[in-house]
């Protein structure tokens, strides 16, 4: 095998080596059960176009501290760790949605310096001396040369310093400043006791997240502090400590409640100073989630961006409860401090969360966490039902115990719904259920437009009860939030009106079940015959004139309607029916998919779209969860062919190879692509994201050779479902033989009942189909 290498790790804090490879000329290997899965992730993936909450280094799955450097602090977008630019601003400990805070550098401090340090303190570092896995980053300062390595536990960063000698050494606490997407203000930091600091700083409210949050922290080092200094001008801090020539140890305890609960933090996680310990730890935890599916087969590469898309999806949502349960509660009038119910043990039964929305959470972790982490899903069900006894409402993307209105829609509805019909959720339905009723309804969350924190009239919810459409524009004027776009909000209030209609269904509620499947059909009322696209019309049911089915947001949510017909994952069938019948269905969107094939199924990032307007006019765009679920749309429309041959093409096109500059080539909202990927690359998906009784697989064409899924027998009955893809190649992407447990199966599809219960699925792959359908692809092979 040919090889260039593009990193070497030399782990100096812990005395481990890495060697990362990317194959120039890849062969196929086999197995990777000699090494370990942790080893295989590349978090320099995309870093070119990080967002504040994108990056991981020094950080545990879903922790409240996500420890890593910045280098670009300025708005949500385009800050955090950014890999073209060579310079830190400091060392930050939590990148959450909506939420930045605590950003720590260590200096050398000379009366040369000392007079503007507060203001002029940024370093260059070289990436050719950094050191990134899961849970570690060593990087080196080099306008100080000071060696800095980083790790943490899940609430507690732990930072290692080398100074270098005859410096005085110094810890700079830029408490005020802006940080990522919010505005760190009030900071306050003070010495209690020998080598112990205490502070806080509020995370101001921002167009997204309407209230404030205090930060609290406590602070214990390993040497003396021997001054510290406020600068006036910024309100920051300068901790100078006592000359030493052992490593500076520095832990960092977060709480959103209080110092004594970040003291209680650093007790319970933290109680020693073995820095080394920690991050195998950390490794070991991230090692045990990624090992939850293995894979043989494929590419160095391959199964190298399998790891780091899985890694992903275990990322980015973040944890808000202290170790002993408290947490903070924001949904009402005044901020409380709520405490989470407590076992036997006085431990809490679940953690409770900060998350982005759950919009696109039905093609993405639905499935990936219900399989493969039940147990994740079960803490965030429980999550997100608690703020609904805190605040009234399950949210759909809350952020520092408050609602943020992201997105549109009740997208939580599914989440839930999957997790209740896989049997994760088994207690207290009934109050889940109307619970999920109250958000369907007027004065519920799926009457709010995007971030509309004091209306519902953005969401247009009473014409859609009215008139059976949410209308384009709304007859109302004035500002009532983002994302007005009637036509996208009658299919997303269509699709989990169904779900919520399954739930129904299984509880015994006849009366809502048949009401709330009536509402499901409310797409067809958006279909614009005519024209062959869904459309957008006004509140007298007039279609717009000169419509174009390509132009950006046009009565569609960060879409077009070429991509957003196809926004139906319940009811396909009588989509296809709309346009004129499966055939016809199946050749409509064969023809979006190869004009899409020219841009390589994405609109890509934010600047790509600048530089390329005609991006925004694709068809079919897997930069964004509007229309990822389009290749397994071909499935039940019966071409299962063309489903295995576009996705192979997606894999390949957009979500391919190792580097720093592209990867998800879009907008992965905290891991949704990343599981998205998963799904894709082991062959399984679920149009209507598992919410059906006895949820049902679509199965698809899988990368690797061999999967093996551990079950998790808390949850379910069978050990291991493993995946088998016989004579699997690059060329053989045709499945053309399926047996479960030396039983055939015959529709490509596979239940969840039957999965959990472990076996094994063989697929017979083959370079040409058995299809035998009249439509043939216009090849460009």
């Amino acid at each position: 095998m040919k090889l260039k290498r593009i990193h070497i790790i030399k782990n100096i804090g812990i005395g481990l080596f890495f060697l990362f490879f990317i194959s120039c000329k890849e062969e196929k290997i086999t197995t990777i059960k000699n090494t370990q899965f942790v080893d295989n992730v590349y978090p320099l993936l995309d870093t070119d176009n990080s967002r504040w909450f994108f990056f991981s280094s020094a950080s545990r799955p879903f922790g409240m501290v996500n420890l890593s450097p910045d280098t670009e602090i300025d708005g949500a977008w385009g800050s955090g760790y950014r890999y073209q630019t060579d310079t830190i601003k400091g060392f930050s400990h939590i990148h959450a949605w909506q939420i930045s805070g605590l950003s720590i550098m260590p200096v050398t401090i000379s009366k040369e310096n000392k007079k503007h340090i507060f203001t002029d303190f940024y370093s260059s570092f070289n990436h050719q001396n950094e050191i990134i896995t899961p849970g570690y980053h060593f990087l080196e300062l080099d306008r100080y040369q000071i060696k800095t390595e980083l790790t943490s536990t899940k609430r507690v960063g732990l930072h290692k310093y080398s100074f270098p000698k005859n410096k005085e050494a110094g810890i700079l606490f830029n408490l005020n400043t802006i940080l990522g997407p919010c505005e760190n203000v009030e900071g306050e930091l003070e010495q209690t006791g020998e080598r112990e600091l205490s502070g806080k700083l509020v995370a101001a409210p921002t167009h997204r997240l309407p209230k404030p949050l205090t930060i609290y922290f406590k602070v214990q080092l390993n040497v003396s502090v021997r001054a510290i200094e406020r600068d006036i001008n910024t309100g920051n801090y300068l901790v100078s400590i006592n000359k030493t020539d052992k490593e500076v140890l520095l832990k960092t305890g977060i709480s959103y409640t209080s110092i004594e609960n970040a003291t209680i933090n650093i007790q319970q996680e933290l109680p020693h100073w073995n820095f080394n310990k920690i991050v195998q730890e950390s490794k070991q935890e991230w090692n045990s989630l990624l090992g939850r599916i293995e894979v043989e087969g494929g590419t160095t590469a391959e199964q190298s961006r399998f790891y780091t898309d899985l890694w992903h999806a275990l990322q980015g949502r973040r944890i808000i409860s202290d170790v002993n349960g408290a947490y903070p509660d924001n949904t009402g009038e005044t901020f409380k401090i709520g405490q989470l119910p407590l076992n036997t043990f006085g431990e809490p039964l679940f953690n409770h969360y900060n998350s982005d929305s759950f919009w696109g959470a039905q093609w993405t972790i639905n499935t990936l966490w219900g399989l493969v982490y039940p147990e994740i899903m079960k803490e965030f069900t429980l999550s997100l039902n608690q703020y609904y006894k805190d605040g009234g409402l399950i949210p759909r993307g809350p952020s520092g115990g408050d609602y943020t209105y992201v997105m549109t829609g009740a997208s939580s509805t599914p989440f839930l719904v999957s997790a209740i019909q896989k049997g994760i959720i088994k207690d207290d339905l009934e109050s889940i259920y109307l619970a999920l009723k109250k958000n369907h309804m007027l004065n519920g969350i799926m009457g709010k437009a995007g971030y509309e924190h004091h209306t519902d009239i953005g969401g247009g919810l009473k014409y859609y009860l009215k008139n059976g459409f949410v209308p384009h524009p709304l007859p109302e004027d004035g500002n009532y939030g983002l994302h007005q776009d009637g036509t996208s909000q009658t299919m997303e209030y269509a699709y989990q009106d169904w779900t919520l209609a399954q739930l129904a269904k299984k509880l015994g509620y006849v009366d809502d079940y048949n009401y709330f499947l009536k509402r499901s059909e409310n797409y067809k009322n958006v279909f614009n015959e005519e024209i062959g696209w869904m459309s957008p019309k006004d509140i007298d049911g007039t279609w717009k004139v000169d419509f174009d089915p390509y132009q950006y947001e046009n009565g569609f949510i960060e879409s077009n309607a070429a991509q957003s017909t196809w926004f139906v994952p319940h009811d396909i069938d009588g989509l296809a029916n709309l346009m004129g019948g499966k055939e016809n269905a199946v050749e409509k969107l064969n023809s979006q998919f190869e004009m899409a094939q020219n841009l390589k199924f994405t609109s890509g990032t934010s600047h790509d779209a600048e530089l390329h307007p005609e991006h925004s006019r694709i068809p079919i765009n897997f930069g964004n969860q509007p229309s990822i679920q389009t290749s397994f749309i071909f499935n039940q429309l019966g071409r299962p062919d063309l489903t295995q041959y576009w996705t192979r093409k997606v894999i390949k096109e957009t979500f391919n190879g190792l580097a720093t500059n592209t990867g998800y080539n879009g907008d992965e909202d905290q891991g949704l692509m990343g599981s998205l990927n998963v799904l894709l690359k082991i062959g399984l998906f679920q149009m209507n994201g598992g919410t059906e009784e006895n949820p049902e697989y679509q199965i698809g064409s899988p990368v690797f050779n061999k999967v093996t899924i551990k079950l998790n027998p808390d949850y379910y009955s069978g050990k291991d479902f493993v995946i088998k893809a016989e004579e699997n190649s690059e060329e053989n992407i045709y499945v053309n033989n399926i047996e479960f447990n030396n039983t055939a199966v015959s529709n490509y599809t596979i239940k969840h009942n039957d999965i959990t219960k472990g076996g094994t699925l063989v697929l017979k792959m083959s370079k040409e189909t058995n299809n035998k359908s009249t439509l043939l692809l216009t090849e460009k092979r």
